[in-house]
């Protein structure tokens, strides 16, 4: 991470106890009923937008459904789509989904729930699934409330780039529900039984500092700060090989569910693929020559 990105501690200590003072309604408003579903959709996008930059080779999904960015069903289809699409474009290096306002997400449209198919809710988890299967290296980037669904997206992503305002928390057993789009699998891999137990089944939420301390996020800025250090770490990703960095981040993601021998055998496997590659033998040759590499992702 660059030097620039800055390690925020809490000024407050009652923010490190274990039952932090309420902060905000947990899900989504109910009433009125305008306020849960507005409309917010632009391009035939529903409550999010995408924006490009050819010039850093970035792309954008940006939640805009302010104040509290409610993600409803059809959104969550239509956010797969724009992954999809995102990572099968050859002038994309970096996704970066990030929100509109001082609120990544408050969550899903709890009325959507019961309104659902069965079969429907049963591809929730594939969708949201979505920044994960991306060969390329998403970042999120979230200030303010990521509850519910939102903390399941960015739990997704490779990078979590969080502030000083930031509360994660999966409010599902207020509701009598669990998550259901892989929260309580992924938080486990990240943190372990014990502490995934504490946040899903007391429906705690956990400050941004203390997700950085707990290895949920990567690292936690000053609120200002959060765009600057977006934009550092995009470009900083970009300066790699984007063949060396798809290897990296499948082989850390198949590594993930398999034994110590299988992955090291996998890992050298992945490593011997690279040695032929066009990018390799440029990294070796700017070494030599004290260069910068001029990478093609070949």
């Amino acid at each position: 991470m660059p030097q620039s990105a800055r390690r925020v501690a809490e000024s407050d200590p009652a923010s490190r106890d274990a039952k932090p003072a309420p902060l905000a309604p947990e899900t989504a408003p109910t009433a009125p009923a305008a306020a849960a579903r507005p409309s917010a959709k632009s391009g035939g996008l529903d409550g999010f937008r995408v924006e490009a930059d050819a010039a850093r080779q970035r792309l954008d999904i940006i939640l805009d459904r302010p104040p509290l960015n409610v993600i409803t069903m059809n959104q969550r289809e239509q956010l797969r789509v724009a992954f999809e699409a995102a990572d099968a474009d050859h002038r994309v290096r970096v996704i970066v989904l990030r929100a509109a306002g001082e609120h990544f997400s408050s969550g899903g449209e709890v009325r959507g729930f019961l309104d659902a198919s069965p079969e429907h809710l049963s591809r929730l988890a594939w969708n949201i699934a979505a920044p994960a299967r991306c060969r390329k290296p998403v970042i999120a980037a979230s200030r303010g409330y990521c509850f519910g669904v939102g903390f399941e997206l960015a739990l997704a992503c490779d990078f979590r780039l969080v502030t000083e305002s930031t509360v994660y928390a999966l409010p599902e057993q207020r509701l009598g529900m669990i998550p259901g789009s892989g929260g309580a699998a992924r938080l486990q891999k990240m943190v372990g039984i014990t502490r995934a137990k504490d946040i899903v089944m007391r429906s705690r939420r956990i400050t941004g500092f203390r997700a950085f301390e707990w290895g949920i996020a990567t690292e936690c800025v000053a609120d200002a700060e959060l765009e600057k250090i977006t934009d550092a770490l995009v470009e900083e990703l970009c300066s790699f090989a984007p063949l060396a960095q798809r290897s990296a981040k499948k082989l850390l993601n198949d590594c993930e569910d398999a034994s110590l021998s299988l992955a090291i055998e996998l890992e050298g496997q992945a490593y011997g693929r690279l040695r032929s590659s066009d990018d390799f033998i440029e990294g070796v040759e700017a070494f030599h020559a004290k260069r910068q590499p001029n990478f093609k992702g070949s």
